[in-house]
């Protein structure tokens, strides 16, 4: 009998950015291999983005208390429905899906698996401390369980999972650091780029660099925006042609910030909004762009840094990107802190890199996304967790920190 697979996640709307698209990405590829895939969700059965889902979605919702996702059917739905699945999937903690599946399952025979998609990461304490404390009156009688419990807590590189054990003193769960990827872009170079040009006109003659994902406060734009205006003070010449990309989600108070953010440092005519893309448009706009820059404060993986390098695209991002090692060593692209200086070096770095050297880098970035990036690794790498912890090979450890 084939692997019967069930994820569990919060919400399956795309602008939810990595996780929903990673778990896609997954599912297509157990698929391939036989297994068959379903999700379990928080939404509202009559959202668009639950009709239109490629996947089998049980949408058990919605339900709110304030901001936090609640649907006490998600519950007796997974009690009434785990023998149905082998092993369960729960991405990311924080809304109640987690907590559900803890509450359904735990003391039974169905093992659940925590993708934790860095959600403990020690910026939030730092930046939300009042956010923080808050999570702690959840966390002893709720997210702790849910990690405890769990067959295993997976982990998408070695920085992740090392980060984690700093948010809460109280922690305890079997760790694994698994792969994790994305699929390579379909081979339809000019079609994409066609799809993307056609969209956006302005954008062609223009050396592109391109941010791509949600407009929010972590992912660093406004790092970006002060360092295009201080280069563009200091050395015109430099950036002369080039033009910003903003593709992503925008149409919130933050991203009306960074809209305002953009006029008051005179570099609005610099700057594309170009709104979130998929399909042809989104590879159009990778295969259109120079360069990809994410400055970000905090970053699990960075699923569109792996779709830049799967493009060939050299990446510019912040030492925040958990997989900045392995850009650095494998020469992809440039790394430099998450400040207004470090953006400022990462621009500038790119913008006086010899083209043949650049073009050099970018056939390095794909050769790096085929070595350690590509879904299939990923999909097996999780497939060889739940044998080993199958097999008892995965023990219960405690860590803890003042």
């Amino acid at each position: 009998m084939s692997l019967r697979i069930l994820h569990v996640i919060s919400s399956v709307n795309p602008s939810g950015g990595g996780p929903i698209e990673g778990l896609k990405r997954m599912a297509a590829e157990h698929r391939a291999h036989g297994r068959t895939v379903e999700v379990a969700c928080l939404d509202d059965p009559g959202a668009d983005w639950v009709k239109e889902f490629p996947l089998k979605c049980h949408a058990l919702g919605p339900g709110y208390i304030g901001n936090y996702r609640y649907s006490g059917a998600m519950t007796a739905w997974l009690k009434a429905n785990r023998t149905r699945y082998d092993v369960v999937f729960v991405n990311g903690i924080w809304q109640y899906h987690a907590f559900a599946v803890w509450r359904a399952l735990h003391g039974t025979d169905t093992p659940y698996f925590v993708f934790i998609h860095g959600m403990l990461d020690p910026w939030f304490k730092r930046r939300y401390p009042i956010k923080h404390l808050k999570k702690w009156l959840f966390w002893p009688w709720s997210e702790y369980r849910v990690l405890r419990d769990a067959r295993s807590v997976l982990f998408t590189c070695e920085n992740e999972r090392l980060l984690a054990r700093q948010s809460f003193w109280l922690y305890q769960c079997r760790e694994a650091v698994v792969n994790y990827g994305t699929d390579a872009p379909p081979e339809e170079y000019e079609k994409q780029v066609r799809a993307f040009r056609e969209g956006f006109p302005a954008l062609v003659g223009k050396r592109q660099l391109l941010f791509l994902g949600r407009v929010h406060e972590k992912k660093g734009a406004d790092l970006l925006f002060h360092a295009i205006a201080r280069i563009r003070g200091a050395s015109p010449e430099l950036i002369e042609g080039i033009q910003i990309v903003m593709a992503g989600p925008n149409a919130h108070a933050y991203g009306s910030q960074m809209r305002q953010l953009t006029i008051d440092l005179r570099i609005a005519d610099m700057v594309t909004w170009v709104g979130m893309v998929a399909g042809d448009m989104k590879w159009g706009a990778f295969k259109s762009a120079s360069a990809f820059i994410l400055p970000s404060h905090q970053e699990n993986f960075g699923i569109a840094v792996a779709e830049a390098m799967a493009c060939g695209v050299p990446v510019l991002i912040s030492d925040q990107v958990n997989i900045w090692r392995e850009i650095v060593s494998s020469g992809s692209g440039f790394v430099e802190p998450d400040s207004i200086d470090g953006t400022e070096r990462l621009v500038r770095r790119w913008l006086e890199t010899p083209e043949m050297e650049w073009r050099a880098m970018g056939q390095r970035a794909r050769q790096c996304f085929q070595n350690q990036f590509t879904i299939s690794r990923s999909v097996q790498s999780v497939i060889n967790i739940y044998e080993a912890s199958k097999a008892g090979d995965i023990k219960l450890g405690a860590v803890c920190h003042d």
